[in-house]
């Protein structure tokens, strides 16, 4: 065999695991399902994507639907798991509460994704994610955890004592992510870059104030 036989003889890519093909086509699956939603979404996009194989998602995940489903808990496990990975017991409840939303504003304003494919979800009322006990499971520590730092700042007079955990949880969600789930429109509307920086930055502020008054409220006062 002569050098030029080797140099345009194609090499061949490297064999992949299972995990890894798992792991490119959730990629590939998480950037159509965002873009497209469930409907609008391709297989083909998605093989193409992933350098995967239509035959490769049928024997990972099954179905387009069970595929979707995937997504959906990769997408909100990673913000779980980054969630439970906060040291926040030690802190001041208010700190600690506050601490919880710093992370959840900023984990959603650079994973626009998943406020996108939250938001489809919505519109096909959860049809998808109630067919997932992973996801709930998710859920209930740091459920858990907002409602043990109310308990304690109100033992120790430092937070109002008739805040509901998971209401809470829902009201530092929503903080969180209309501005991302609307920046578009929003900045069309208000001819204002809500996606720069010092915008986003005075947002989370105001923001934080908000939540900091309403969790305080009432304290102290004779």
């Amino acid at each position: 065999m002569t050098d030029l036989d080797t140099e345009t003889k194609p090499r061949r890519r490297p064999r992949r695991s299972a995990e890894q093909n798992r792991a490119e086509i959730l990629k590939a699956a998480t950037a159509e399902f965002a873009t497209h939603g469930y409907a609008g979404a391709r297989i083909d996009r998605i093989v193409k994507k992933a350098g995967s194989n239509p035959r490769m998602i049928y024997e990972l995940f099954g179905s387009k639907s069970a595929l979707y489903v995937a997504t959906l808990e990769s997408a909100l496990g990673a913000l779980r798991s980054e969630e439970l990975k906060l040291d926040l017991m030690h802190l001041d409840p208010l700190e600690g509460l506050l601490k919880l939303f710093d992370f959840m504003n900023g984990h959603l304003e650079r994973n626009g994704h998943l406020v996108s494919l939250l938001r489809s979800e919505n519109m096909m009322k959860a049809r998808h994610m109630k067919k997932s006990p992973r996801i709930q499971e998710m859920s209930s520590p740091v459920l858990g955890m907002t409602q043990r730092l109310l308990a304690r700042g109100v033992a120790e007079g430092r937070l109002a004592p008739d805040i509901d955990p998971l209401r809470l949880y829902v009201m530092i969600a929503a903080l969180s992510q209309f501005h991302v789930a609307n920046m578009h429109t929003l900045s069309a509307e208000f001819e204002s870059d809500l996606s720069a920086a010092d915008w986003l930055t005075r947002r989370r502020n105001d923001a934080r104030a908000m939540l900091a008054a309403y969790l305080t409220r009432g304290v102290g006062e004779t």
